[in-house]
C-alpha cells in the first residue's frame, strides 16, 4: 500500500500526521532526558548515603569496624557506592545513545519533511495555475462561438431583407466570417491547452504526487523504525548494568554471610578482658569471738564534720578527690591517667602498653628512614658539590638522631612495663617503680596539681581555686590532714585482698592477694576503702579489690554517733 496512490488527495492530512509524528519523537526524547536526570539524582543520593555512614578516620567509630558485622556493613556501603555508579552509567549511556542521537535525527527529519512538502505545494500550485489557464481559454472559446453565431444570424437577416443594400449585406457577411474565424482560433487554442492540461494532470496525480508522497511515507517509516530502535536501546542500557548490579548485590550477600558471631564474641573478650581471677570462696567468720576494739569518735567519717555543719542527707561524695578516681572528671578530661596505664586491669593494661610500643617502633622506623634518606643525600652532595651543600644536611641529621634517642628511651620504658605485666621481669618494689616512673610524675603533674587545688565542700562538691598560681604550688590536702593525726583511727572490721594492688599514688597502699588487713574507714560511695596493715602503714585501696568484714557492733556504734 502506497500513500501516493491511496492518499493522492490527502495532502493536508499527511502534513498534519507527519508533524504529529515529529512531536511524538520529541516527547520521547524529553521522557528519556528526564529519566537520565532521575538516575543522576538517585546515584548522587546513594553516594551521599554511603558517605554519610562511612566510619570517620581516627575516631572511636573506626575501631568498631573490627567486628565482622560492622565489616559487613562497611562492605555494604562500598557496594552501594558501586551500585550508584551503575546508575550513573545508565544516565550517561541513555544521554549519548538515545537523547543526543534522536535530537540530531529530529533535526534531519524536519529538514527532509520541509523539502518534501515544499515540492508537493509547488506541484499543486502548478496544476492549479494550469487549470485556471484552461478555464480562461474555455470561456474565451465559448464567447467567440456565441459572437460568431450572432454575426451569422445578422448576416442571414440582412441577406433576406430586400430593402437592405448589397453593400450592407456584404459587410454583414464579412463580419460573420471574421467572427467565425475567431471562434475557430479560440477552439484550436482551447483544444491545445486542454490536451496539455490533461497530460500534466495525469503526470501530477500519477507521477509527481505519488513520488513525493512515497518519499514522505518512507520518511515517516524511518521515524517509526528509529523510535523502536531507541526503545530497544533504552532497555538494553538497563540490561547491560544488570550483571554488575547483580555482583554488587552478591557482594552484599557475601558480606552478610561472612558475619561470624563467635569471632565477634572473642573480640569482645579481647577488648574488655581484665585478666583478674574470679573471687574465691568466702571463709567462715566466727562471730562468737568478735574482735575487740574501742569505738572512737575520732573516726574519719566523724572527724570530717568536726567543727562543720551537718552533712546533707543522701550525699554520696566523701569530698576526697584523687587523680585515679573515676569521679574526678577533670583528670579524665585532661587525660591524666598514669603513663604506664596502671589504673587499668592487667589484660587491658597489657594491650595498651603493646599498642604504645608498636606506635613508638613505627615512629622510630620512620625517623630511621628519614635519616637513611638524608645520609644518601649527603653522600650525593659530597660526591657532587654542585648539587648542594653537604653541611646543610648535618643539622637535620643531628635533630633526627636526638629524636630517635628520645623515642628509643620511651620505647625501652614502655617495653619494661610491658615485660613486667607479661611476667617476664620480677615485679618492682614501690621505690624502684617511683624511680623508673619519673616520666609519670612529669607528665601528670599538671593533672595532680589541678586535682589537689580543689577543695571539698560539706555536700561533697568541689570548687577550683580562682588563682592560676595555685597550680604551681602543692597545697595541703585533706588526706595530708588526716594522715597527720597523732592518734590512729580505730579499726571497724577486717578485709581480705582479692587481688594484688600496687598503690603508686599518694594516699594509697599496696596489698598482696590473700592478705588480711584492718578496715579503718569503709567505702563512702567513691569506690575506695581505707585500710591499715600496721601502725605505720595505712591508706586507700579500691573497694572492688577487697572483701570487707565489718564488726556489727562497730557499725551500730557508728550509726549511733
Amino acid at each position: 500500500m502506497s500513500w501516493g496512490t491511496e492518499l493522492w488527495d490527502q495532502f493536508d492530512n499527511l502534513e498534519k500526521h507527519t508533524q504529529w509524528g515529529i512531536d511524538v519523537l520529541e516527547k520521547y526524547i524529553k521522557f528519556v532526558k528526564e529519566r537520565t536526570e532521575i538516575e543522576i539524582s538517585y546515584a548522587k543520593q546513594l553516594r551521599n548515603l554511603s558517605k554519610k555512614y562511612q566510619p570517620k578516620k581516627n575516631s572511636k567509630e573506626e575501631e568498631e569496624y573490627k567486628y565482622t558485622s560492622c565489616k559487613a556493613f562497611l562492605a555494604t556501603l562500598n557496594e552501594m557506592n558501586d551500585y550508584a555508579g551503575q546508575h550513573e552509567v545508565i544516565s550517561e549511556n541513555m544521554t549519548s545513545q538515545i537523547t543526543a542521537e534522536l535530537a540530531r535525527f529530529v533535526q534531519e527529519l524536519k529538514q527532509e519533511r520541509k523539502s518534501h512538502f515544499h515540492d508537493g505545494r509547488k506541484a499543486q500550485q502548478y496544476i492549479e495555475t494550469f487549470w485556471k489557464q484552461l478555464e480562461a481559454s474555455k470561456r474565451r472559446f465559448e464567447r467567440d462561438c456565441k459572437e460568431a453565431d450572432r454575426a451569422q444570424q445578422y448576416f442571414e437577416k440582412m441577406d433576406a431583407d430586400i430593402n437592405v443594400t448589397k453593400a450592407d449585406v456584404e459587410k454583414a457577411r464579412q463580419q460573420a466570417q471574421i467572427r467565425h474565424q475567431m471562434a475557430e482560433d479560440s477552439k484550436a487554442e482551447y483544444s491545445s491547452i486542454l490536451q496539455k492540461f490533461n497530460h500534466d494532470q495525469r503526470e501530477h496525480y500519477h507521477t509527481h504526487i505519488p513520488n513525493i508522497f512515497q518519499k514522505i511515507q518512507e520518511m515517516e517509516e524511518r521515524r517509526i523504525v528509529r523510535i523502536g530502535e531507541c526503545m530497544k536501546t533504552y532497555a538494553e542500557v538497563d540490561r547491560q548494568v544488570i550483571p554488575i548490579i547483580g555482583k554488587c548485590l552478591d557482594g552484599i550477600t557475601k558480606a552478610a554471610e561472612s558475619i561470624d558471631q563467635k569471632n565477634d564474641s572473642l573480640l569482645v573478650i579481647e577488648a574488655f578482658k581484665s585478666g583478674f581471677e574470679p573471687p574465691g570462696d568466702i571463709d567462715f567468720e566466727d562471730f562468737t569471738q568478735p574482735m575487740k576494739r574501742t569505738v572512737s569518735e575520732s573516726s574519719l567519717s566523724n572527724s570530717r564534720w568536726d567543727g562543720k555543719s551537718e552533712p546533707k542527707p543522701g550525699s554520696k561524695s566523701k569530698g576526697k578527690l584523687w587523680p585515679f578516681i573515676k569521679k574526678n572528671k577533670l583528670s579524665l578530661k585532661l587525660g591524666g591517667g598514669p603513663e604506664d596505664f596502671s589504673n587499668l586491669p592487667p589484660e587491658q593494661r597489657r594491650k595498651k602498653l603493646q599498642q604504645k610500643v608498636d606506635e613508638l617502633n613505627k615512629e622510630i622506623q620512620k625517623e630511621m628512614d628519614q635519616r637513611d634518606a638524608l645520609t644518601k643525600m649527603k653522600d650525593v652532595y659530597i660526591k657532587n658539590p654542585q648539587m648542594g651543600d653537604a653541611a646543610s644536611v648535618d643539622h637535620k641529621l643531628t635533630e633526627l638522631g636526638q629524636n630517635m634517642e628520645k623515642l628509643q628511651l620511651e620505647a625501652q620504658k614502655f617495653e619494661g612495663w610491658l615485660a613486667e605485666v607479661e611476667g617476664r621481669l620480677p615485679v618492682r618494689t614501690e621505690q624502684s617503680r617511683r624511680q623508673s616512673g619519673m616520666y609519670d610524675t612529669q607528665n601528670t603533674s599538671a593533672v595532680n596539681n589541678c586535682a589537689q587545688d580543689r577543695e571539698s565542700s560539706p555536700d561533697g562538691s568541689y570548687t577550683e581555686e580562682p588563682s592560676q598560681e595555685s597550680e604551681m604550688k602543692v597545697p595541703v590536702t585533706e588526706f595530708d590532714d588526716e594522715f597527720d593525726d597523732e592518734e590512729p583511727l580505730p579499726t571497724i572490721g577486717t578485709c581480705k585482698a582479692l587481688y594484688t594492688f600496687e598503690g603508686q599514688n599518694e594516699g594509697t597502699i599496696s596489698v598482696m592477694e590473700g592478705e588480711m588487713l584492718y578496715v579503718i574507714e569503709e567505702d563512702k560511695g567513691d569506690g575506695w576503702t581505707r585500710i591499715r596493715r600496721n601502725e605505720d602503714e595505712e591508706g586507700y585501696v579500691p573497694t572492688s579489690y577487697v572483701e570487707v568484714y565489718l564488726d556489727k557492733n562497730a557499725k551500730g556504734a557508728m550509726t549511733y554517733i
